[in-house]
């Protein structure tokens, strides 16, 4: 099966999340850091570090940053995410429109655009892949993205049985239509979000039923995308090969000849494989290099702050968690500041707000004052006067993290509490956060397209991401009336009240907004990426000069 073989053994240790390692490393020499092994001179083979093996390359089931660098290169939505942010570009529509009610979308796929397999894309393929990620039995994660369709949420809740209700129709096989509940002026940037990529039909039926989970249809040699490159070969946990499609609609503009992901378990090997010649583009650095790479080299080392919040979440079904007081009480005696410059040293910014700023130009509202004194009057007012009687919480995580053990010491000082740390498997951890079985938890909030709609739905009533299971009707209504407003001062406005409630009521305590520090050897031309994690493969070249 062409480096697939065996593939299906290895998927409960594949599933992980990009998260720093914060192990500490001795600094060797950078001087083989020009050598390029494997690979002969201009020979148009990038080497790309793979953090963390996928669990999947469904588009419509994969959750993860990791997965989807390698189904972006795959295939493609109707549109896909600008570098620099801002408007999303066309992908697999050449062009779109909305009504004048905001309610109707129609885009106009290109007549140029195939199948790897050599299948014209129609927008009768679009159709199927909404109506599969909606399947109930499929289960897929992301759904959720599609809700805004028209009827979309009833159908997927088995309220709606008559697929045809829902808001999506292809007129031909060039045009294709979208109805939404609501008008949703961000509705471009959701459509150009990963989820939203399509998969061929005739390939999905091929496999196995419409619903059907963990069919092979992702491997190499069925696998059957619209994206700039093919899937050659797989072999887990070491590499997985995608070669240049010439079918592709865009192929001018794709020099590479073939992309290969590389598997490391962490920053300091890849870090070492970059020196030796052997990987192109690093994940990571080990945080102990940053400064000689700043001084030594500074050309190789890229920064780029992310549309992304470490936060810790905290299950209110659970007491004494269930009491705001205590909430606010655990926030405030947070000291962020000291977290992002004492401990990560990554260039990390402090979260005293939970929505990144900037992100689909959101401008989070003045943060609440750190106050010690009013943590430790709001525990004693709880019943706990300087932690005396508060239960031992477990703070669950998937990696093992500095940043827990001063959070675990700064509860500890300044509110006389005890927290356990307990490490969990990622699949277990995020199955746990769901379910709602822990107490406090570590997660990382990325949001899906350029808009803070996605980052607040999250906390809605019932959303499958609300991991705290809090809900509060105040603020789904404003989170719902700032979603129909076009960006400006009146939907920023809109969305500050919402985080302000948020942020009252304390069912998350924002941590950190992330930002990457990553290598990249200068024979890399075009290079580029975004604050959300998306990696773009057209106009890369390499220049062995």
């Amino acid at each position: 099966m062409n480096g697939r073989v065996n593939h299906q053994k290895h998927r409960k240790g594949r599933i992980g999340l990009i998260f720093l390692c914060f192990s500490c490393f001795l600094w060797p020499s950078l001087s083989s850091c020009s050598k390029r092994d494997n690979a002969t001179p201009n020979s148009q083979v990038l080497r790309l570090s793979q953090r963390n093996e996928p669990a999947t390359l469904d588009p419509q089931l994969a959750t993860l940053p990791d997965e989807f660098f390698v189904i972006r290169a795959l295939s493609e939505g109707l549109l896909a995410p600008a570098p620099g942010g801002g408007a999303p570009l066309p992908a697999a529509a050449a062009s779109w429109s909305a009504s004048p009610d905001g309610l109707v979308y129609t885009f106009l796929l290109r007549p140029e655009a195939r199948w790897s397999n050599g299948d014209p894309v129609t927008a009768g393929d679009f159709v199927y892949s909404v109506h599969r990620i909606l399947s109930p039995a499929l289960a897929a994660p992301k759904a959720a993205l599609f809700f805004r369709l028209k009827n979309a949420a009833a159908f997927y809740r088995g309220q709606e049985r008559d697929f045809a209700r829902v808001g999506v129709h292809a007129l031909d096989d060039h045009r294709l239509e979208f109805t939404l509940e609501q008008p949703m002026p961000d509705f471009p940037a959701l459509v150009a979000s990963g989820p939203w990529i399509p998969v061929h039909p005739a390939t999905i039926g091929q496999h196995g039923r419409i619903d059907q989970r963990d069919t092979p249809w992702t491997w190499p040699g069925n696998y059957a995308g619209n994206g700039p490159f093919t899937l050659a070969a797989w072999r887990p946990n070491q590499e997985i090969t995608v070669t240049r499609n010439p079918a592709y609609h865009g192929a001018a503009q794709v020099p590479l000849q073939q992309v290969r992901f590389v598997a490391f378990d962490n920053r300091d090997s890849e870090e070492r494989a970059f020196r030796a010649g052997q990987v192109d583009v690093t994940m990571d650095v080990p945080f102990t290099k940053l400064a000689t790479y700043r001084t030594a080299q500074p050309p190789v080392l890229h920064t780029v702050p992310l549309h992304e919040t470490r936060y810790l979440a905290l299950n209110v079904t659970r007491v004494p968690l269930n009491d705001a007081r205590v909430r606010r009480a655990l926030t405030l005696a947070l000291d962020r500041t000291a977290l992002v410059e004492k401990v990560l040293l990554g260039g990390q910014r402090p979260a005293l707000t939970f929505i990144p700023p900037g992100l689909g130009g959101y401008q989070a509202p003045a943060p609440p004052a750190g106050d010690l004194a009013e943590a430790r009057r709001l525990l004693a007012e709880a019943g706990f006067p300087g932690g005396a009687g508060f239960p031992r919480l477990e703070l669950d995580t998937w990696v093992n993290s500095p940043v827990l053990e001063a959070i675990q010491q700064m509860w500890r000082e300044q509110l006389g509490l005890e927290v356990t740390i307990a490490q969990r498997e990622a699949r277990i951890h995020l199955a746990a956060l769901a379910a709602g079985d822990y107490a406090l938890g570590l997660v990382p909030a990325i949001p899906d397209y350029d808009s803070p709609a996605d980052l607040f739905e999250r906390f809605t009533s019932g959303h499958p991401a609300n991991y705290p299971h809090w809900a509060n009707a105040g603020y789904d209504h404003l989170v719902a009336a700032a979603g129909r407003l076009d960006a400006g001062a009146d939907r920023n406005a809109a969305y500050q009240l919402a985080e302000k409630v948020l942020l009252a009521d304390a069912p998350v305590i924002p941590l950190y907004f992330n930002t990457q520090n990553f290598l990249v050897r200068p024979s890399v031309q075009g290079w580029q990426g975004d604050a959300l994690w998306t990696r773009f493969y057209q106009n890369i070249h390499l220049d062995e000069k």
